[in-house]
């Protein structure tokens, strides 16, 4: 499991569940989007203008399909 130290993934109750679970993670440093690709690609397709902009969750899953399908 990996995580970038953000408060969300530091609460107690998140420490807690993971301790009790067993689960392992990786050492990640704290925002640092350079080691993970998806955020590049995020940022690509957050970059790119929609018109008309999209209004419903059915249309953003769509937009993120067709977007998906032109990165090279």
């Amino acid at each position: 499991f990996m995580d970038d130290n953000a408060r969300p993934h530091r609460s107690r109750a998140v420490n807690d569940f993971m301790r009790t679970s067993v689960i392992t993670t990786l050492p990640w440093p704290a925002m640092s989007p350079d080691l993970n690709t998806i955020e590049h690609i995020w940022d690509f397709i957050g970059r790119r203008a929609r018109e008309p902009p999209v209004q419903t969750l059915r249309q953003l899953e769509a937009a993120l399909h067709q977007e998906w399908r032109q990165l090279t």
